[in-house]
């Protein structure tokens, strides 16, 4: 059986790659090697997400795990509960980002991370097994709803903005997803004006056009309504980009340097150190060492952001992407919780968000996303790794390429960072071209 996690859980096309049968599976063989105990899970708001809740309930319940439902809910939430109700994990069906026909199904430890990688082979390993000894009558699990885990996340993220935010207008983009209900409720409590948009349960539209994949309608709305600040959400908002009042955005680079920056002078920035991902601007990581904040570079993941966090006992990391790890409040990327950071940022500075995210000049990046059959042949490709050290010699210490493959899509992320845009823009096109010739 080819190996099914990515770098977030088990991820596909739902009723293709992710059955309601794997599921099932994924269900069950999680509660054998996770159990035994009280699992909660959640679930955003994709039309394939009760089909694959319930049989992912329905395999944890058969392995005598005792579930708690929390409906949908952002992913965050789910960390959250598990860690702070002494649960042994958690589990979210989700495709995050992803486009409407995707899901996925992730698992959290107790201390409220994702798994290890161990844990999700020994996972693996229980696929497509019945074990002998499985409970019967009583030892069966059950499933209730549990709607004082979504109270209590919501309490927590409400004490991480003392003050509140009363007098500010923010417009938020829940993207049809996750947040839907919880992101304009939380901020409305902190006192802030809310200007909710996409914010039905809508799966059919989940991430389309919409959310932090595409900022397009926010930079519109916070400009027709004067809005401080606009923040967009993913489908299961775990991340979080925002719009400054000029309509300009405000990505996952920005949104960490001046959380940081602003960290450093209050003396709560743990060790003077970031985390961010090799993907994260050469600007970025030069304006945050001329004020003395060291940034280390981990894999691309939040799991390995968290990872190194905790190697470097880091308060604040995260992805140019938008997921933002605030270690005295999550375990994991937490979009609403990272909006109401930087809308605090604002309120705290007196300064609009145009001028605190201008903390440094990014170098001209660019990112294409290149469709191909077999993401995992990239490695072996050695005519295309020589095409990319053409490239890079060419450049020399002006230029920057990193090529990867998704950990949740069937693509290769190609990003080429440069002194001109222009070199930047014809090199990774040149670079694209050699991934499709190459992988197809």
């Amino acid at each position: 059986m080819p190996k099914l996690f990515g770098t977030d859980g088990v991820r596909g096309v739902a009723n293709v790659d992710l059955t309601a049968d794997l599921a099932l599976d994924l269900g069950r063989s999680g509660g054998i090697v996770l159990g035994p105990g009280v699992v909660c899970v959640g679930r955003d708001t994709r039309v394939s997400g009760p089909m694959l809740e319930n049989a992912l309930v329905a395999g944890l319940c058969s392995s005598g795990i005792e579930v708690r439902r929390l409906g949908v809910v952002p992913t965050p939430a789910v960390a959250y509960v598990t860690a702070n109700e002494g649960l042994i994990a958690g589990a979210m069906v989700s495709a995050s980002h992803n486009p409407v026909p995707d899901n996925g199904i992730k698992f959290f430890s107790k201390d409220g991370r994702k798994i290890s990688e161990d844990q999700e082979q020994s996972i693996e390993r229980l696929l497509g097994q019945l074990p002998p000894g499985l409970p019967t009558g009583t030892g069966v699990g059950t499933a209730t709803h549990y709607e004082d885990g979504v109270q209590h996340y919501i309490a927590h993220l409400l004490s991480s903005v003392e003050g509140g935010l009363s007098g500010m207008r923010i417009v938020l983009d829940c993207a049809f997803g996750a947040a839907y209900h919880l992101g304009p409720s939380i901020f409305r409590d902190t006192g802030a004006e809310v200007i909710a948009m996409n914010a039905e349960p809508d799966g059919a539209r989940i991430n389309v056009d919409c959310g932090s994949t595409s900022l397009g309608q926010t930079k519109d709305r916070v400009l027709a309504e004067g809005a401080d600040l606009g923040l967009a959400f993913d489908g299961d908002a775990d991340r979080v980009l925002a719009v400054d009042e000029k309509g300009n955005e405000v990505d996952g680079d920005r949104i960490i340097a001046l959380s940081a920056i602003a960290m450093h002078e209050q003396g709560k920035l743990r060790n003077d150190v970031v985390v961010s991902t090799v993907m994260a601007n050469l600007g970025f990581k030069r304006a945050l060492e001329e004020r003395g904040i060291e940034v280390v570079q981990a894999q691309v993941g939040d799991k390995y952001v968290v990872e190194e966090m905790q190697r470097r006992d880091a308060a604040l990391g995260g992805e140019q992407s938008g997921h933002i790890i605030f270690a005295e409040h999550a375990t994991t990327g937490d979009g609403i919780l990272a909006g109401l950071q930087v809308a605090r940022a604002v309120r705290d500075s007196g300064r609009p968000l145009s001028e605190l995210a201008h903390v440094f000049e990014p170098v001209p990046q660019v990112l294409i996303n290149v469709k191909v059959a077999s993401k995992n042949k990239l490695n072996d490709a050695a005519a295309l790794w020589e095409e990319v050290a053409e490239v890079e010699a060419e450049m020399g210490p002006d230029g920057r390429v990193l090529l990867r493959p998704s950990g949740t899509e069937p693509v290769v992320r190609v990003m080429v960072e440069a002194v001109e845009e222009a070199t930047a823009r014809n090199n990774a096109q040149r670079l694209v071209d050699a991934v499709q010739r190459h992988l197809g």
